[in-house]
């Protein structure tokens, strides 16, 4: 048996508030493979701003993510993404709802929250930079295929 698996042309990552990690997986997303795969990024419930650390996190790479305005589900102006990537076990919940209306794939990628750290500033800066290292090293893994085109 043959198993068909149709290419990934536009990614959709999401978390809770669209303030961190999935605005952070965007950027990474997009540092690697923007020319090739469309990504964008939403919370189930937006937040009204993006997290400064994850700001200063993303821009040690070369991201800038101090434009990015936080947004829901329902902002979307259409679901043609072929994979979405929760990143939160609430985010996962709504990916596995939108199967029921639309034909995308999921993927479950649980994601510490490091505004849930404590300390210090530059002891929270590490977590965010944790954080960033993770979902960076599961993206490169992940979409590795789009490497080779």
């Amino acid at each position: 048996m043959t198993l068909h698996v149709r290419p990934i042309q536009a990614v959709l990552f999401a978390c809770n508030l669209n303030c961190v990690r999935s605005p952070m997986a965007e950027g990474l997303f997009k540092r690697r493979f923007a020319k090739r795969v469309y990504a964008d990024s939403v919370g189930v419930r937006p937040g009204s701003a993006v997290d400064p650390l994850a700001v200063e996190a993303l821009d040690e790479l070369g991201v800038d993510l101090s434009r990015h305005r936080p947004k829901g589900f329902d902002a979307l102006d259409d679901m043609n993404f072929d994979l979405v990537v929760s990143l939160t076990p609430e985010a996962h919940h709504r990916a596995v709802e939108l199967t029921r209306l639309f034909d995308v794939g999921i993927e479950y990628w649980p994601t510490f929250d490091p505004t849930l750290s404590e300390g210090a500033r530059a002891q929270r800066l590490e977590e965010y930079r944790a954080v960033r290292d993770q979902l960076d090293q599961r993206i490169a893994k992940r979409f590795a295929m789009l490497s080779t085109f």
